[in-house]
């Protein structure tokens, strides 16, 4: 009897080893070839984004996933029948979610970026931003070279503190410390510069206006042009899904034609922000 029960027992245990093989070999293969005809089938697609950026995308009062990125590719996968489903990430590590096959695309305000192309396929850029820093008129910080000997914050994974620490002579090389103070999101951090924890903050232009202006605080702050070279909003995805790719790139130059493009990019910054790779 009680070897009977040392042979269920090992049985059961390769038979978990077995499901736990199998299920691993099915996430591998579905992160290593192209989906498209999944999501198709599914019906449905998993978007990674970080629900405090605004505009491009976050959660609203009632809970509501809202913003430009959010109507835009809600716009792009209504052209082939596709339901988005929405997953809130730490932005820090939405290449990691994104490679083992947690979400299918990352979609917020996503900057192309040497490093990152080699870790995701982007699409064509939609929209042009740049990084800015942002300061209290109070400090009378006016220029980056002002943040010598100053306290700077960033957000951590940003394409602003990659392009700091990529290009130490503009401003790593001169602030306090040597490094930035890292937040989780933009918004934590405009809530420590405000209260004088951090003297200036590296942040997307989009945010920082939207932000500002929403707060009724556009006034009281410094927002300086980047030192840094200009930057694009694209989409990533895995490396195997062209596909994927292919059909977005598609979409953005349909949704342009037909003008819902404009019509969202109206609605959320008052202007056309799209590039001319969606335009042409």
């Amino acid at each position: 009897m009680k070897f009977k029960k040392v042979l269920v027992g090992v049985l059961a245990l390769v038979s978990t080893l077995t499901l736990a093989a199998c299920s691993s070999s099915s996430s591998k293969k579905a992160t290593s070839t192209d989906q498209w005809d999944t999501y198709v089938k599914n019906g449905e697609i998993t978007i990674g984004f970080d629900n405090t950026f605004v505009p491009m995308g976050y959660e609203d009062e009632d809970g509501s996933n809202v913003g430009f990125d959010i109507d835009l590719a809600n716009a792009v996968f209504k052209e082939y029948g596709i339901t988005v489903k929405w997953q809130s990430i730490n932005w820090d590590m939405k290449e990691t979610e994104l490679n083992n096959g947690t979400i299918d695309l990352i979609w917020n305000g996503y900057s192309i970026t040497d490093e990152r192309s080699e870790k995701v396929l982007f699409t064509d850029p939609y929209m042009v931003n740049e990084q800015v820093l942002v300061t209290k008129k109070s400090s009378g910080i006016t220029s980056f070279a002002d943040m010598k000997d100053k306290v700077l914050g960033a957000q951590s994974g940003s394409s602003g503190y990659d392009a700091f620490t990529s290009h130490p002579e503009v401003l790593k090389d001169i602030v306090s410390g040597g490094d930035a103070t890292q937040y989780e999101t933009f918004t934590q951090a405009l809530i420590d510069l405000k209260n004088d924890r951090i003297d200036g903050l590296l942040i997307d232009k989009v945010y920082a206006n939207y932000y500002l202006e929403q707060e009724g605080e556009l006034d009281n702050y410094n927002i300086i042009s980047s030192e840094f070279d200009g930057e694009d909003f694209a989409v990533g995805a895995r490396k195997a899904d062209k596909t994927l790719v292919k059909k977005i790139n598609q979409a953005f130059k349909k949704l342009y034609q037909d003008g819902t493009f404009q019509e969202i990019s109206n609605k959320w910054f008052g202007e056309d922000v799209a590039t001319d790779d969606v335009k042409n």
